[in-house]
């Protein structure tokens, strides 16, 4: 295990714990178990019982500890969420409710003056 080695869950340095992750290590900071197959080298999604070691025996909770005698720690294995989709898809919401979004662009504009023509066509006082 590598000084660069992170938690799969958090991204939070793995360095102070000795090799081998016994089973019952865990991340100080999120407290994920650490001997999971999102952890070790062989993880892979693109294969059969994503995992590459052919003589393996099948794990099938892949974010639970597990006793694999062939995890080796993966440094990459932290991947953040991708929030591009959640983040575009609130700032609809937001721009559709009424609720300004955090930047300006012609669209907005365009739903703003729309809202305020509707007002004024709908406002009590001009009748």
């Amino acid at each position: 295990m590598s000084n660069s080695a992170v938690c799969w869950r958090c991204g939070a340095s793995l360095a102070e714990l000795t090799p081998p992750l016994s089973r019952f290590d865990s991340c100080k900071q999120c407290r994920a178990d650490l001997h999971v197959c999102k952890l070790c080298r062989f993880h892979d999604l693109t294969v059969a019982k994503q995992c590459r070691e052919p003589i393996a025996e099948e794990v099938r909770d892949k974010q639970r500890a597990n006793f694999c005698d062939y995890f080796t720690v993966r440094d990459d294995a932290y991947r953040p969420a991708d929030t591009a989709a959640s983040d575009a898809a609130r700032a609809q919401l937001e721009a559709l409710f009424g609720k300004p979004a955090a930047h300006g662009n012609r669209q907005n504009d365009a739903q703003e003056k729309a809202a305020a023509a509707v007002r004024d066509l709908f406002d009590d006082k001009k009748m």
